[in-house]
């Protein structure tokens, strides 16, 4: 019998914090354990695509994402927002020990269709449940014989990453060691609670037989990174707001959440999964070579 499939997504909503980067690293790693790891370009801006495939490859897949024969996240998902059919499977590109559901400018579109789903869930309408798991039932089909799917989410709190923060088993949230940082964190705990308890709501008036998203995202922790160090000790500024976003993370997030229930946040009382330090050139070397840092060839 085939593993059940772990849906991971790391996300915060403010941008420069990393989340593309952290996400293909953690998904290697993973990899290298022997694990099968699925990734899902689920940014508009195809950071992550453009990451791990050549510039001409990329070209190639959003020139022709539009058709019937194409293979991005959006051509599986156009039908949806065509009303012309259901999702429709794509191979995905297998690139070493990964694979990858390539992203695409054009899922901007099947963001705007998912902001009217969300209303038309309310009202019971079939469509809008079908809009809001279009991208689970992707990854739910070409997932299958995976132990884990990471998607990659853009810098927002629209509705496109409503859908995947309601889909994911659990998240992660990067986050850089300033004080925009341990702004940003004041919202976020609010705006997924509010997610959690609507979507709560929508479930309890799906018709019969809908497919419907999981819901219950849990908290399993944040990883401080790009951060100065001096020799083996962090820069003072930085271990200043560490100490903030430290407290930001329990009270603005683990605590709000676990308000809904317990289950949604990891039972690690401190919650940092672990520090990167700023890695300079070396970050914009990986992401030329497409490996991870310590595959670089400067390395």
């Amino acid at each position: 019998m085939a593993a059940r499939l772990h849906r991971i997504i790391v996300y915060n909503h403010k941008g420069g914090v990393g989340k593309t980067t952290l996400t293909f690293h953690i998904a290697a790693a993973l990899a290298e354990l022997g694990k099968k790891v699925l990734l899902v370009d689920s940014d508009p801006q195809c950071n992550l695509t453009s990451f791990l495939l050549d510039d001409e490859v990329v070209n190639d897949l959003l020139d022709s994402s539009d058709s019937p024969s194409g293979k991005t996240i959006w051509s599986s998902v156009k039908p949806i927002v065509d009303q012309s059919g259901n999702v429709r499977l794509i191979e995905p590109q297998v690139i070493g020990s990964l694979a990858l559901i390539p992203g695409d400018i054009r899922l901007s579109d099947f963001e705007e269709n998912l902001i009217e789903a969300w209303t038309h869930c309310f009202q019971r309408r079939p469509g809008g449940f079908r809009a809001m798991s279009a991208i689970s039932q992707l990854v739910e089909k070409v997932g299958r014989s995976y132990d884990f799917a990471f998607y990659d989410a853009g810098p927002n709190i629209g509705a496109l990453n409503r859908a995947l923060l309601l889909d994911a088993d659990a998240f992660i949230v990067p986050v850089a060691c300033d004080l925009f940082s341990v702004r940003a964190l004041s919202t976020l705990g609010q705006k997924l609670k509010q997610w959690i308890i609507d979507w709560q709501t929508a479930m309890s008036l799906a018709p019969d037989e809908t497919r419907l998203l999981r819901g219950k995202p849990r908290f399993i922790g944040y990883v401080p990174q790009r951060f100065k160090v001096y020799g083996k000790t962090m820069a003072r500024e930085a271990s200043f707001y560490l100490g903030k976003i430290k407290r930001r993370m329990r009270d603005d997030l683990a605590l709000v959440l676990g308000g809904i229930d317990q289950k949604l946040v990891a039972p690690d009382a401190d919650l940092s999964l672990g520090e990167i330090k700023d890695f300079a050139s070396l970050v914009q070397t990986a992401q030329k070579e497409g490996v991870p840092v310590w595959e670089c060839s400067s390395t």
